[in-house]
């Protein structure tokens, strides 16, 4: 028989045995599904490789719910040398979506830029400032430095932060910043103010994906309220200072209506047309629809769907193309056309067991920076860069232990992957004017 002693020995044990199981069944039970990520990390998570329904409801939310309100009623600078997003598995909703799935164009129906050599030719010089890489923070062994910046090539970054003090050396340029998620709102002026004096005449990114409920989290009110903000902060203390508008995730239909509402709130809130001297953009290819994976609704928006695509369309060029094409000519439509262009932020988010190994994600690399870096069309181009679509992109990422399929270096050595080889090849390739 035991002793009271050994009694509790056992029952300590036994505690623990329990305890450990209980661990282990969570951990199993949060591989197979997947919770809401934490806000403090800018991108999506994965759908699940074999879908498993529950109410994604049941999830505790690590954001505050949008509130509901009424969709507002839509109406209709960077130099010339010139981004998800949360995913949330779920079951199909219970109810019949409250409008209708757009039409998704066929794959002949896709319209793109014409490719033919822009008006004014790339200078090697300065196409290395066209290529950035975002830059995640705290989530490696090493530490981002001049050394990795030079043997990757890459001629601008952003890490989804403001910085006094960034990494620039040997032309390397910093893009400012500031996330207007609500654990960063009221605006802190003082380290602004800190950054602006740093660095004048730097770019100023005015948050990051304001459509994504698990980002930003903004209304199109809400957003035209801390952009005019920032803005004007910014402005003040710095005239010289680029402000872009933050990147929604992709461009689709509810997106640019997203985009539309942002602009009458602004012009019926300040009685002005909204300043924006860089216009930007996310291009990544994901789901629109409430309870499901990809990007969801963007706030204040209210319907339940929107572009169903698929995963196996994540790295579609065709539909990639298609988003660049579609959102210059909005800008057209806007008036915007003599206004830069940066896609700051798109990849390979899916990981390699989704049918997404190295040879692939590189190959969607190249042929993307082929099209971002000379896409040119008469009627709908930048007139002050050749008529180029865009004026600079943003890869994602240098290296994230949480979507490392497109890492260009891996996360514990520092070395360079075969992704990131393909960067540095790419780089040394435009630097020789090939």
């Amino acid at each position: 028989m035991m002793n009271e002693t050994g009694s509790r020995q056992f029952r300590g044990e036994r505690q623990r045995w329990l305890l450990t199981l209980a661990l282990l069944l969570a951990v199993a039970l949060l591989a197979g599904c997947k919770a809401a990520p934490n806000p403090d990390s800018p991108w999506p998570t994965p759908p699940p490789a074999t879908p498993t329904p529950f109410d994604a409801r049941l999830l505790d939310p690590l954001v505050p719910t949008p509130p509901t309100q009424p969709a507002v009623a839509a109406t209709a600078p960077l130099a010339a040398s010139l981004s998800p997003t949360a995913t949330l598995a779920g079951a199909p909703p219970s109810q019949p979506p409250a409008a209708a799935t757009p039409a998704q164009p066929a794959a002949s129906e896709v319209a793109t830029a014409t490719l033919a050599p822009a008006e004014l030719p790339l200078e090697p010089d300065k196409a290395r400032s066209r290529l950035g890489v975002g830059v995640p923070r705290n989530v490696t062994d090493f530490q981002f430095d001049a050394a990795m910046a030079r043997q990757l090539g890459m001629g601008w970054y952003l890490d989804w932060h403001i910085d006094a003090t960034p990494v620039i050396t040997d032309g390397l340029e910093f893009a400012q910043l500031y996330a207007m998620r609500r654990s960063n709102l009221p605006l802190r002026r003082e380290l602004i103010a800190e950054a602006l004096a740093a660095n004048p005449g730097a770019l100023w990114l005015a948050g990051n994906e304001p459509d994504v409920i698990w980002q930003d989290n903004q209304t199109p009110e809400q957003y035209a309220q801390l952009y005019h903000q920032l803005y004007t902060f910014v402005k003040t203390l710095d005239p010289s200072a680029q402000v872009a508008i933050a990147g929604v995730t992709q461009v689709t239909p509810l997106r640019l209506q997203y985009l539309e509402e942002v602009l009458a709130a602004y012009q019926r809130l300040y009685g002005q047309e909204m300043p924006v001297d860089v216009w930007n953009i996310h291009a990544f290819i994901l789901r629109e629809e409430r309870d499901s994976w990809g990007v969801s609704i963007p706030p204040g928006i209210d319907v339940d769907q929107g572009m169903l695509w698929e995963i196996e369309d994540h790295d579609n060029l065709d539909l990639f193309r298609q988003q660049i094409v579609d959102f210059r000519r909005w800008m057209v439509k806007q008036g915007q056309r003599d206004k830069p262009l940066i896609v700051s932020e798109y990849g390979i988010l899916m990981p390699t067991e989704y049918g997404f190994p190295p040879e692939r994600v590189a190959a969607f690399m190249t042929e993307t920076f082929d099209f971002l870096l000379n896409a040119a069309d008469p009627d709908i181009g930048y007139p002050a860069d050749g008529n180029r679509l865009v004026q600079r992109l943003t890869w994602y990422s240098l290296s994230d232990t949480v979507y490392p399929t497109s890492n260009l270096v891996d996360p514990k050595t520092g070395e360079l992957t075969l992704l990131g080889q393909t960067f540095a090849n790419y780089a040394a390739s435009l630097a020789e004017g090939q």
